[in-house]
């Protein structure tokens, strides 16, 4: 399975590398070349972790640290779409529990995860400072208020085209 990743993406671990060998002698270039993995990949598998970790001698275990660390790096493959919805205490006590069950009910996924079809990815948020439109979801950078449970489906169905 890691064998046919890296055949599928050899273009992708190509860029990787040219952007690697690029910033080879610059100091602290672990930050920056995941921050390109993942611009290049979608997000960072074991596989792209290995990779970096050969290229630039950087121990798999404190790469590992740092991607799990920062929760801008997914080692998970996202969907096209990211449904986001806040479970801070305004969104909470208004309802986005209710929200966020409908949206993978709709969906068929859990809160974490991808459609089979790759198209969204279901996460639960902390506060989005929209604490006044409580419920809120964001798909993408569409941010969407007072969210009733009724209007996930056609908010959903935008996305699907």
């Amino acid at each position: 399975m890691q064998n046919d990743f890296v055949q599928l993406k050899q273009k992708e671990f190509a860029e990787l590398k040219e952007y690697i060998d690029s910033v080879k002698n610059v100091q602290g270039i672990l930050m920056q070349t995941l921050q390109k993995a993942q611009d290049i990949f979608g997000y960072l598998p074991l596989e792209v972790q290995k990779f970096i970790s050969d290229e630039t001698n950087i121990p798999l275990a404190d790469i590992y640290g740092v991607v799990t660390f920062y929760t801008q790096f997914t080692i998970e493959e996202k969907g096209k779409h990211t449904i986001g919805v806040c479970l801070g205490t305004a969104c909470y006590v208004k309802g986005s529990q209710e929200i966020i069950d409908k949206i993978a009910d709709e969906l068929d996924v859990k809160v974490g995860q991808t459609t089979e079809d790759k198209l969204f990815t279901l996460e639960a948020t902390r506060c989005l400072g929209c604490c006044g439109l409580a419920p809120v979801m964001v798909v993408d950078e569409d941010v969407y208020g007072k969210v009733d449970s009724k209007k996930v489906p056609e908010i959903i169905a935008k996305y699907r085209n």
